[in-house]
């Protein structure tokens, strides 16, 4: 096809299998590596509808039961404070939104990796704060499934059911951002031409990171993610400054 960028096709399938076998979600790797291809409010646009096709993957491959009670204590404030950062994200600087999400991506895998025995205690409380904080910087800078992890992470769920889980809250997301997005203009006709593209690497990665998931312990492959994490982290800084 015209004008189709290739390499970010193959980066958004890596970004898939990593995100899926790292229980943090494709969109901590796919946001910083599309705003390489793309601006800021265009790669939040494109993330949305990306994650509509990968999650409803996830939610068909580990289908072995939803966990009703942090459906609602984390599922309902995620979607409510998901519109709420989609709004904000009108109305702040796209410079200053690639800042945060260099320092968040940085400050969030440092964190993670000198506290790698973090504990959230498995409270309603602690449930509802995790679900806004996560639902919220989805909506702002396009990622929030790490804090989400970490929050549902004090729940002790078996893994296809935390993951099925997981992946039915971020579709609630990203159903309700995709439509703040559309209205605040950032899914432009241009860019729809890699949908089809991204619909099919949604299927494609979830089903290969569910299967390198037998093979590697994610405990493991969790701690590399964070060093990856890291790394783009610290390259989307370097490209704000250099720009």
């Amino acid at each position: 096809m015209k004008d189709i960028n290739y390499l970010f096709i193959l980066l958004a399938l890596v970004a898939e299998i990593i995100g899926t076998i790292g229980g943090f979600g494709s969109s901590v790797f796919f946001v910083p590596l599309g705003n390489f291809y793309f601006d800021f409010h265009s790669v939040l646009g494109l993330t949305a509808i990306f994650h509509l096709s990968s999650n409803l993957s996830k939610i068909f491959l580990f289908k072995k039961g939803l966990n009703k009670r942090l459906l609602l204590f984390i599922g309902i404030p995620s979607v409510v404070f998901v519109i709420l950062g989609g709004m904000m994200s009108k109305i702040i600087d796209a410079y200053f939104l690639e800042i945060v999400l260099g320092i968040f991506l940085v400050g969030l895998s440092a964190y993670f990796l000198i506290k790698s025995k973090l504990v959230v205690l498995p409270k309603n409380k602690n449930a509802i704060i995790g679900g806004s904080l996560s639902g919220f910087s989805a909506g702002l800078l396009g990622t929030g499934g790490a804090i989400r992890g970490l929050t549902m992470a004090a729940f002790n769920l078996e893994k296809s059911v935390f993951i099925a889980t997981s992946a039915f809250i971020d579709f609630m997301i990203d159903f309700s951002r995709t439509i703040v997005y559309y209205n605040n203009g950032y899914i432009h006709k241009h860019d729809l031409k890699y949908v089809p593209f991204l619909l099919a690497i949604g299927l494609i990665g979830s089903y290969i990171g569910k299967k390198i998931l037998v093979y590697i312990p994610q405990a493991k492959f969790r701690k590399l993610s964070l060093v990856f994490i890291l790394l783009i982290g610290i390259t989307t800084l370097f490209k704000v400054y250099f720009s």
